[in-house]
């Protein structure tokens, strides 16, 4: 019998991958700004470690980072911009099919 893996498990090791990680968060981008924020939650999670780390890296204070990753979260494009970066991925903005 195969031996289960939990979703959370699953998903943190699989947006260890940068094109995984930024196919997610682009997913989550068209579903709106709370799925955003939470997949990015994940993908610091993944990619970070620690969103210690990750504020320090984007030169962040470590409280309004995870205000900003919070389910009310409203990050601001510097901010976002600076999060991204810290994680080895870039936004880019195309034109739509």
């Amino acid at each position: 019998m195969k031996k289960s893996v939990s979703y959370k498990d699953y998903l943190s090791k699989s947006l260890k991958d940068p094109s995984a990680a930024a196919e997610y968060l682009n997913a989550a981008l068209e579903e709106g700004n709370e799925a955003f924020t939470l997949a990015l939650k994940d993908v610091v999670k993944a990619l970070g470690g620690s969103v210690s780390h990750i504020a320090s890296q984007a030169n962040l204070n470590r409280e309004s980072l995870y205000k900003t990753l919070s389910v009310k979260g409203n990050p601001h494009l510097r901010g976002l911009n600076a999060i991204i970066k810290s994680l080895g991925l870039q936004l880019h903005i195309t034109p739509r099919p």
